[in-house]
């Protein structure tokens, strides 16, 4: 059962036999920007959607932290057993899934997982940066601030308005998202299942070193990608489709 207001995606409705295979977006973001990677794991049965208040479920009711979005995850599974593999704070929102329903998560794979909460990440950009958009008096403005520094301004005022409004209304979850992330929102002793860590040498905010250590910490199996960044569901899909396909043959 579909929670109400979000926009959902499910191939594996119709192959029941088959393990799904769950893809959670970060933020600010949406699912259509995982479609080169959805090509490339098109002969797996997924299920994709839009976190809710971004892309096609930007109108659902606003969530109120990463508890939100770990129910409407598990409601998307209705009971179903499933891999789930997820984008950099669309990681918390799997884990914290994982971790209230254990039984029903096959596998993890996740990319960057920014884990801002913990007094061992590697360094304080990730925790400040977080705390800065949690704190920005307006979820609109935040909306569009961040997407013209993400885009340039050039391509920002390209952009067609109903796809700017978007972006805009976009920064509220944007802001919900950031201030959980400085919030411990589950133990990692409770994540059971088998567990693929990617992480790029070309990315930012900690998050290489940051991917290692948490890969340690929790026995997962680290796939480090010499030249990736944060942002290779966009950059480099075969990347990003390649943990997919580990976690996903960890599981079977």
């Amino acid at each position: 059962m579909h929670p109400e207001g979000i926009y959902v995606d499910d191939a594996a409705a119709d192959r029941p036999d088959e393990l799904p295979l769950v893809i959670v977006h970060g933020a600010p973001d949406r699912s259509r920007n995982f479609r080169p990677v959805f090509d490339l794991l098109a002969d797996l049965p997924l299920i994709t959607y839009d976190r809710r208040g971004y892309g096609r479920s930007v109108d659902a009711r606003p969530a109120t932290d990463f508890g939100d979005h770990a129910d409407d995850l598990l409601a998307i599974l209705d009971g179903r057993r499933a891999v789930v593999c997820a984008q950099s704070v669309g990681t918390n929102v799997a884990m914290l899934a994982a971790t209230r329903a254990p039984a029903q998560i096959a596998a993890l794979g996740l990319w960057e997982p920014p884990t801002a909460w913990v007094n061992w990440w590697p360094t304080p950009e990730l925790r400040a940066s977080a705390m800065a958009y949690a704190a920005h008096p307006d979820p609109l403005a935040l909306g569009e601030e961040f997407n013209r520094w993400m885009l340039g301004d050039q391509r920002w005022e390209s952009l067609a308005e109903p796809t700017k409004d978007m972006l805009r209304k976009e920064g509220r979850a944007f802001g919900t998202d950031m201030a959980s992330e400085v919030v411990e929102p589950f133990r990692f002793e409770d994540l059971t299942m088998p567990i693929v860590i990617g992480c790029g040498t070309e990315t930012s905010s900690g998050h290489l070193e940051g991917g290692r250590r948490l890969a340690a910490l929790l026995g997962a199996e680290l796939y480090e990608v010499e030249g990736a960044n944060h942002f290779v569901p966009i950059s480099d899909p075969p990347v990003w489709a390649t943990m997919a396909r580990r976690a996903y043959a960890l599981a079977r």
